[in-house]
């Protein structure tokens, strides 16, 4: 009797051992029923033991003229295929194709010619490796690993229907120096795209000054005040800056309605040593070099615009008569000379004529030694 037949008939008296117990001290039992019902249970396990054991055949299976061997494994075969150069979606950029190639022959007629089952093998898995491999950037060869491990991991029929392949340990990878050519072209158009951007946005930023905010003296006192909306009076005094920047936009001179609110150009003292002609009339413009090139320093006329003076300002002669004081008292009677010619034209000439007069008229006198 075999090991599953002993354990099942063991289960069966058990169980049926503890209901008969259970029925008994419920029932309460007389002790000669006990004893009937001890010798129940052993009939009853005896009959399961009987009707649980297999029947003997009459003659053994072993000794049969075919016995039932187990079958044969079918015979697989294994080959390992190592770098092998898988085109990209780039051209140029080539994938190293690693992985193992199983195979299994499949039956073919009788008549059928010999192949060489390993080539058509790799062969398949290869063609359809490329397939997946053609269709992706060389970049991202991780990803297209795990693609190929699914995409390679089933047993198909090849082309010619004489072997089934499939590969194992698929390893895919770019060669070094790929990756960093890829690497230094990625950041040239990451940078290409940042300064395009930089661009656009330039261009949009001039655009929306230029054409929008400065278009006019007006348009340019609204775009500040909304931005400043709690200094009005600031955006009063700024209107003179703002025109001037409204027409520099354009190219174009300040608008006549607001030149009173521009403020005169400022004048830069000359520094090469050249001297401005004194004996122009004070006009308020720039001073010019003097035409003989006499005497280093600034002009009277620069000067004054230094100081902020113009041609209509009524403090000019008080401020040239300080000028003549101070002159007059470190010595310098050249430049006091000047600044009379310069402010009174008729008074310095007078002067000069008194000043030359006693000179030219006044005879040569001999003067001879006493006796």
């Amino acid at each position: 009797m075999s090991s599953g037949h002993k354990a099942m008939t063991l289960f069966v008296t058990v169980i049926l051992g503890l209901l008969l117990v259970i029925v008994g001290l419920c029932a309460d039992w007389p002790r000669w029923s006990w004893a009937a019902s001890a010798g129940l249970l052993a009939v009853i396990g005896m009959v399961t033991n009987r009707v649980l054991t297999p029947k003997r055949e009459p003659f053994p299976r072993d000794l049969l003229p075919e016995p039932d061997l187990p079958l044969p494994d079918s015979a697989r075969q294994d080959q390992r295929v190592t770098h092998v150069a898988l085109p990209s979606s780039v051209a140029d950029y080539d994938f190293s194709f690693s992985a193992t190639v199983r195979w299994l022959v499949l039956d073919a007629p009788s008549d059928a010619p010999y192949v060489n089952p390993a080539g058509l093998a790799i062969d398949a898995v290869l063609q359809r490796a490329r397939a997946v491999t053609a269709q992706q950037p060389p970049h991202r060869s991780a990803f297209v690993q795990h693609q190929l491990d699914g995409a390679l991991a089933t047993m198909r029929v090849d082309a010619t229907g004489r072997v089934t392949a499939m590969a194992l340990d698929v390893s895919l990878s770019l060669p070094e120096h790929d990756r960093e050519r890829l690497a230094k072209l990625s950041d040239v158009r990451k940078d290409e795209d940042v300064w395009e951007h930089e661009r656009n946005y330039e261009r949009s930023k001039r655009a929306y000054l230029g054409e929008d905010v400065l278009k006019d003296t007006g348009s340019a006192v609204v775009w500040w005040l909304s931005r400043n909306e709690k200094e009005v009076e600031g955006a009063v005094d700024r209107i003179g800056l703002l025109a001037r920047l409204s027409a520099a936009a354009k190219n174009e001179t300040v608008a006549p309605p607001f030149e009173h609110l521009v403020p005169p150009p400022r004048v830069v003292l000359p520094d090469d040593g050249t001297s401005a002609d004194w004996r122009q009339p004070y006009d308020g413009g720039d001073a010019t070099a003097s035409d003989n090139g006499s005497g280093d320093g600034l002009s009277v006329d620069s000067l004054l615009e230094w100081f902020g003076f113009s041609a209509s300002d009524a403090d000019v002669d008080l401020f040239a008569k300080r000028l003549i004081i101070l002159a007059s008292a470190h010595g310098k009677i050249e430049a006091v000379d000047e600044i009379k010619r310069r402010f009174d034209p008729e008074q310095a000439e007078q002067t000069e004529q008194a000043d030359d007069g006693p000179e030219e008229s006044a005879p040569p006198q001999d003067h001879e030694p006493p006796p």
